[in-house]
């Protein structure tokens, strides 16, 4: 869905969203301004993510609240104090870019990309479709339909059919989705060089860690329809402490400890495993012994070995056993009990050179800045 253009905007000077949305026991509460340059909202499923986009488009009207352009007084929605102000999607010059894509099916890529341009003289459609497909490496696919197109193709076509309006602000909502890594990459490359010179504000929703880091200039955290933590991709995703964003974040091994003793000469601090004999040497944090603190680890950051290490700079040697080990994709996840359970990733050549299997005695290493502590 593309609203159409009232005017010709040379980028856009951001958005103001502070709106209220309640469905049953569900409500969405967010107060943010999306600068120009691309801002992903990550979060986990049902928190609030698609709301929030089709609020901004037009698709779903706040209870309460305001969207607005800042030094445009251009207000797109307004229910506060008495006032009541809906501009409808059409006039709100909004791209929205869906994970389904909804290409017409019967129409040729160039049709679809010229879709939102029928106002404007045929001469002129035809020049911004020429000139968005290029920017997007899919020019000499123009006369094909989507079922003639690849995975990848259909995402170039479909972005350029929203481009080419040339929005005010771009919503994508989880576009990327069942793409592989290298079509991924080139896609995000794109998006990035045509932004670069646009300058608008775009949303992007995703689950993928790998696109935050890749594409987010500023990372904006849902959890439950609130904003729980915003700011770089580094910023928001460190401060993220709940498991659900944790989880998000890479963070696969995520325990409750609590700091049995601080050792400011070395840097470190031990601290305890909740309901377990197991200790795990952190960085010092400003906390005092006794405190309740959590602790992360992704599994990419475990090392697995068959034989004790010894003579190596890592604090962590935990022994342990094999509970199962699963394959997905090239990534082997196998789950060890050390007292507590570990979940650590390894690829199929290693597994098989270990020759790992489950009751396999195991030891995982664990480097002490490896250990991510959030503080209660």
């Amino acid at each position: 869905m593309t609203a159409q253009p009232k005017t010709e905007p040379g980028g856009s000077p951001g958005l103001s969203v502070a709106v209220s949305k309640r469905y049953g026991a569900f409500e969405l509460s967010v107060n943010l301004v999306v600068e120009p340059g691309i801002t992903v909202l990550f979060g986990a499923s049902g928190a609030g993510k698609s709301t929030l986009l089709d609020c901004i488009a037009g698709l779903t009207n706040p209870d309460s609240g305001t969207i607005y352009v800042p030094g445009d007084a251009d207000v797109w929605f307004l229910s506060a104090g008495g006032r009541k102000v809906n501009v409808p999607c059409s006039q709100r010059h909004v791209g929205y870019v869906f994970q389904d894509l909804a290409l017409f099916p019967h129409l040729s890529a160039h049709e679809n990309i010229e879709y939102g341009l029928a106002k404007l003289p045929a001469g002129e459609r035809d020049q911004r479709v020429e000139t968005i497909a290029k920017s997007f490496g899919i020019s000499e696919l123009l006369s094909r339909r989507p079922a003639e197109l690849s995975g990848g193709q259909r995402q170039r076509v479909a972005l350029a059919r929203t481009l080419v309006t040339r929005p005010r602000v771009l919503l994508l909502d989880e576009p990327l989705a069942g793409l592989d890594a290298p079509t991924r990459s080139r896609l995000m490359q794109d998006l990035r060089a045509w932004n670069a010179e646009q300058k608008i504000p775009i949303l992007l929703v995703t689950h993928s860690r790998e696109e935050v880091f890749a594409l987010a200039e500023k990372v904006v955290v849902l959890e439950n329809g609130h904003v729980v933590a915003q700011g770089t991709p580094e910023q928001a995703l460190e401060a993220a402490q709940r498991d659900s964003i944790a989880s998000l974040a890479g963070y696969e091994n995520i325990f409750d400890a609590e700091v049995a003793a601080l050792h400011p000469e070395s840097g470190t601090m031990t601290c305890r495993i909740a309901e377990t004999k197991l200790s795990l040497e952190a960085p010092l944090g400003r906390v005092a012994e006794g405190a309740h603190v959590r602790i992360g680890i992704r599994a990419g950051d475990i090392l697995l070995a068959t034989a004790k290490p010894e003579h190596i700079s890592a604090r962590n040697v935990l022994r342990g056993t094999v509970k199962s080990l699963d394959q997905v994709d090239v990534t082997v996840t196998a789950r060890v009990d050390c007292g507590a359970v570990f979940d650590t990733h390894l690829t199929p050549g290693a597994r098989d050179s270990l020759a790992l299997a489950p009751g396999r005695e195991v030891w995982l290493v664990v480097k002490t800045h490896s250990c991510r502590v959030w503080y209660e």
